[in-house]
């Protein structure tokens, strides 16, 4: 059995997405965790304010968000991600990713940028 994974307290940052997505690389995740609620705020690059909110079951999480571009349109969402602890500590998930406001979908990756 590995380490339990937790996401209280990481920063995560795009690493790719397909062209459907709004995130980037400029895209800065702050989570929170409380058993296995997650909570995140985020913003940078397109995105002026965003937020998401799910579940974590130590491998997968499962999240709603909504969030404001910086073209003034919102959007909202749902996503799963597999969550996988990297050999050097650090969080990477790779999300397949699902407007619910507007056409389009996809798959990314996130990556954490502050090692614990």
């Amino acid at each position: 059995m590995g380490k339990e994974i937790s996401l209280d307290g990481r920063i995560l940052a795009g690493v790719a997405n397909d062209e459907d997505g709004e995130v980037g690389a400029d895209t800065v995740f702050e989570f929170e965790q409380d058993g296995n609620r997650i909570y995140a705020n985020y913003s940078g690059g397109a995105i002026v304010d965003g937020h998401l909110v799910g579940t974590f079951d130590g491998e997968q999480w499962d999240i709603r968000y909504v969030q404001i571009n910086e073209n003034n349109e919102t959007a909202t969402g749902h996503s799963i991600g597999d969550v996988e602890l990297l050999d050097d500590g650090r969080i990477r998930v790779e999300d397949e990713w699902e407007w619910e406001s507007k056409e389009g979908d996809g798959e990314s990756i996130h990556e954490e940028i502050d090692s614990r």
